[in-house]
């Protein structure tokens, strides 16, 4: 019993968002409102926030499952994430007349897989958090049913998730079939003593699996349709807390389960990185949906994080924490942007739709600029710190060439960034249009926010996030 008591209150995070989850699903079903299930739904998460960050350290079930200092910060990563795309959605949902309470129910019970992926201690716990997250996924994919662009998003990300599932659960076979157990420090134990053919082939099976949750290339046939038809307050949720989740759940396998197959697995990771970094770089360049154009941007930087965890070390660990926060940021503050603009009633999908902002919306504009030129990398807005610390990760552990070519693709990449600043600066709005439909009072705070924090707030937030990344990264306990 002491030890059962030990575990609820290591997992209370997930415990909690699982219990609370079911509540609210009742209170939608019996009659209360989609307004105050979001609310609720919210204010749930923020809950779990500080309850993960207030949590004891230790293992649990078994060493399933493991509150560490890493997967503290993951998960307040995550469940704010969360909080903040219910509150994006919320009003979008009520706007398009398609309010649901089943939506931030959905957030809700993905955030406790997102928490599970990131406390994952070995195979089984893995697989559960990923398939828990997933399946609400697929539904929020295609949560506007009677939009067809929404219902083969949701039908595209179920089918090869479903694929990417099958490798990710043969190569776990594989590694247990092999290791002759599911835990990650017996796997490592194991791996240590005994290198084997089969164990590393079993790895890039699951590695594989693992890109597709990232959206990292060649595993990311699916990102952009998705992206591209799912609704946009969901697609804010797409680029956001499943990418933490999947980036902390790699590092602890590849750093915990298979820390002396270091050269082995990141060859992989290298050419998973290079892939995406030519793939998001030039892919992006042909797109004229904004969205569209969001989910190349999300390849090719997944591929930019992917070099903290190819460097090995506890900078890199650190690098990619610090680089996911300050990504997170600006995808938020990106996606407020886009829900807050309309043009005569319509949602500004296109980047021609952009023309004409600086005279409708002038500090939208601004804000916007700012965010476009973080993601895209220029000093000193956030972006560029966090390009700066998985670069220099990689250099330091010498992989200097594949930062440099990740370097060469930021370039690449800037130019579809600055053409959207292009069109909204120098070019002429259309005759009879005007992007002054009123904009909900929630998008222009959090995207006001986000554009303050990327600058000129950058440097103050990080002489606290760097700290934090760092016993993130130290406590996870890389060398």
């Amino acid at each position: 019993m002491p030890d059962l008591i030990t575990a609820l209150h290591l997992s209370a995070p997930e415990a909690t968002l699982a219990v609370g989850g079911l509540v609210l699903l009742m209170v939608g079903a019996f009659g209360g409102s989609a307004r105050v299930v979001s609310i609720l739904s919210a204010l749930l998460l923020v809950a779990a926030t500080a309850i993960a960050v207030t949590g004891p350290l230790g293992q649990a079930f078994n060493g399933a499952y493991v509150a560490d200092p890493l997967a503290v910060y993951g998960k307040a990563l995550i469940f704010l994430a969360g909080a903040v795309a219910i509150v994006l959605g919320d009003g979008w949902m009520h706007r398009n007349r398609i309010e649901r309470f089943e939506y931030p129910i959905l957030i809700v019970l993905a955030s406790a897989g997102m928490g599970m992926m990131a406390s994952s201690g070995d195979l089984i716990s893995l697989y559960v958090g990923i398939e828990l997250h997933s399946l609400a996924l697929y539904v929020l994919a295609a949560f506007h049913r009677d939009d067809l662009k929404a219902s083969e998003a949701g039908l595209k990300y179920f089918v090869l998730g479903a694929l990417s599932s099958g490798l990710l659960l043969y190569g776990a076979s594989l590694i247990y079939g092999f290791a002759g157990s599911m835990r990650f420090e017996d796997i490592a134990a194991f791996a240590a003593a005994n290198p084997s053919t089969g164990l590393i082939f079993g790895l890039v099976f699951l590695i594989c699996g693992l890109a597709f949750k990232i959206s990292a290339a060649p595993f990311h046939m699916w990102t952009p349709d998705v992206y591209e038809g799912a609704p946009t307050p969901v697609v804010a949720l797409f680029a956001t807390a499943p990418k933490v989740a999947a980036m902390v759940l790699i590092a602890r396998t590849l750093e915990g389960a298979f820390a002396g197959s270091h050269d082995q697995w990141a060859q992989v990771l290298v050419m998973i990185s290079l892939i995406s970094f030519a793939v998001g770089a030039f892919g992006g360049l042909a797109q004229k949906d904004i969205q569209r154009l969001l989910a190349y941007s999300s390849i090719a930087n997944i591929g930019y994080a992917l070099l903290g965890i190819v460097a090995g070390t506890t900078v890199g660990i650190q690098a990619m924490l610090l680089f996911m926060t300050l990504y997170v940021i600006d995808q938020i503050g990106f996606f407020a942007i886009l829900l807050s603009l309309s043009r005569n009633g319509r949602p500004i999908r296109r980047i021609q739709d952009l023309a004409g902002l600086r005279k409708d919306r002038p500090v939208t504009t601004l804000a916007l600029t700012v965010l476009s030129l973080s993601v895209l990398g220029m000093p000193p807005l956030s972006g560029f710190w966090g390009k700066w610390a998985v670069f220099g990760a990689a250099a330091d552990a010498g992989y200097w060439q594949v930062g440099a070519a990740g370097l060469v693709a930021s370039v690449v990449a800037g130019f579809y960034y600055l053409r959207i600043i292009k069109v909204m600066w120098f070019d002429p709005a259309p005759e009879g249009t005007a992007a002054t439909d009123k904009a909900p009072i929630e998008a222009k705070t959090i995207a006001w926010a986000s554009a303050v924090f990327c600058f000129p707030l950058v440097m103050v937030a990080l002489t606290w996030l760097e700290p934090l990344s760092k016993a993130a990264a130290q406590g996870f306990g890389v060398q």
